[in-house]
């Protein structure tokens, strides 16, 4: 089997995420509520380290639904953009959301915080999926 993926679906689907995080953390979307509960400190701190950190997270996330897509059309056919969103949907839920409630309600993280966190990774998986879904790779669809 050939698991075949379309890089500038998962380039642009990184970049998205990219945007998705400026707009949803913003003040005037959920940036100072995220910050006051958060406890965090913007303050002098460089933003660079977290900047690369997200941008390589985001790539592998991006290849990861890629790649996962690509078996699920493999192993089932049908409409590539569905199945895309629904495999980005599925991973969001199983490992996104469930890892993100699990620590928070361990380490007492107010609900709130994490209905925002997970808000914002759904967001992300979504638009991420529909990128991937609409630009399959070469050849498949």
């Amino acid at each position: 089997m050939l698991i075949d993926v379309n890089y500038w679906a998962v380039a642009v689907a990184t970049i998205s995420t990219m945007v998705i995080g400026s707009i949803w953390y913003t003040p005037r979307v959920f940036g100072n509520y995220w910050m006051r509960v958060a406890r965090v400190d913007a303050g002098d701190r460089s933003a660079v380290a977290p900047i690369v950190t997200t941008v390589i997270v985001s790539f592998i996330s991006a290849w990861v639904l890629a790649l996962a897509t690509q078996v699920a059309w493999l192993a089932f056919g049908g409409s590539y953009l569905l199945l895309a969103l629904l495999t980005g949907v599925l991973l969001w839920a199983g490992f996104t959301a469930a890892r993100f409630i699990t620590h928070d309600a361990f380490e007492g993280r107010p609900a709130g915080l994490t209905i925002v966190n997970i808000g914002h990774e759904f967001v992300t998986a979504v638009v991420m999926a529909l990128i991937i879904g609409a630009w399959p790779p070469a050849g498949t669809v």
